[in-house]
């Protein structure tokens, strides 16, 4: 699949925060995607999403993923988890909403930079705990 971007540079120069607005949305869908492949009813197909997309849940993805992590995408990571941020979600702990801002970061960084089978790769071992 061709890049999204021109290159890996510029996905490199973009902030944290526009790589964690992408990711937010690609991991969103790639929930919904994998809760689709059952035949429920939306309210519990919405239900089921919210429980899987938020910061306490993310948080917890991160850490399945951790070990499995390049140096870069670790390196990705930390650059979302450490950006500042003046929001905390109800019920997600500052370290939480962190991690969590890290994880979409990441996301978004592999769907900019067409790296589809990485990023299903590591949603695969997060989705498998859920």
């Amino acid at each position: 699949m061709e890049r999204l971007l021109n290159s890996e540079i510029e996905a490199n120069t973009l902030s944290p925060s526009t790589l964690a607005f992408v990711g937010d949305a690609v991991f969103g869908l790639l929930v919904r995607e994998e809760l689709a492949k059952t035949n429920r009813p939306v309210g519990v197909l919405h239900s089921l999403s919210v429980s899987r997309v938020n910061a306490v849940a993310q948080a917890k993805a991160y850490k399945i993923i951790e070990p499995i992590l390049t140096e870069n995408e670790m390196a990705i990571y930390k650059r979302g988890r450490n950006a500042n941020t003046n929001n905390t979600p109800k019920g997600a702990s500052v370290g939480q909403y962190h991690s969590a801002t890290g994880l979409e970061t990441l996301f978004g960084y592999l769907y900019l930079n067409a790296e589809m089978i990485r990023m299903r790769e590591i949603f695969i071992l997060i989705s498998n705990e859920f």
